[in-house]
């Protein structure tokens, strides 16, 4: 039996030379291959253009689709969509998002619903929403007490993110066009 000192652990150095979409969680690197799907392509694609559109009053806050998030030296993801209250700088960025969606694919559910669940939670991300393709459902979570809350599970309801800053509805109905 291997012992997790027989196991590989990689950094963000060794991330750097890697070719193709991984992420690196706690050392262990996560390939992001296949490419997502078609429906999970433009599922994201709706989310980051109303995401765009519900932001275009508050200069402080910006929709992103997936950019490498730099946690620790061994921890980068890729969030599929989110917003960030701040200005980014640079091939990355370095703090919480404020908003993450993780549009669930076969291949990611399990990692999504639980792995970048926890992560996310001990990071600070405010809200973090999971988007059933399948179901065509958006469970939202927000962070109270350093723990997430299950705030909505809707198809087609508006939900209301305070992000300081700024208030944005975002109508999951129109995800679903």
């Amino acid at each position: 039996m291997l012992s997790q000192s027989d196991l590989p652990h990689y950094t963000y150095s060794d991330y750097l030379h890697w070719e193709g979409r991984w992420e690196l969680i706690e050392g262990i690197a996560h390939a992001m291959s296949p490419a997502p799907s078609v429906s999970h392509q433009k599922v994201s694609q709706e989310i980051a253009r109303l995401l765009g559109e519900s932001m275009d009053h508050c200069e402080q806050c910006h929709a992103l689709l997936p950019v490498d998030w730099k946690i620790t030296e061994d921890t980068i993801v890729q969030p599929d969509n989110l917003i960030v209250c701040y200005q980014p700088t640079g091939n990355y960025i370095t703090r919480a998002p404020s908003v993450i969606f993780e549009v669930l694919s076969p291949s990611t559910r399990r990692k999504d619903e639980r792995v970048k669940f926890r992560l996310y939670e001990s990071a600070g991300v405010k809200y973090y929403c999971l988007v059933d393709l399948e179901e065509k459902l958006i469970k939202f979570y927000q962070l109270k007490d350093d723990s997430y809350v299950k705030l909505l599970e809707t198809k087609t309801e508006t939900i209301c993110f305070d992000l300081a800053e700024c208030e944005i509805e975002f109508d999951c109905s129109k995800v679903w066009r």
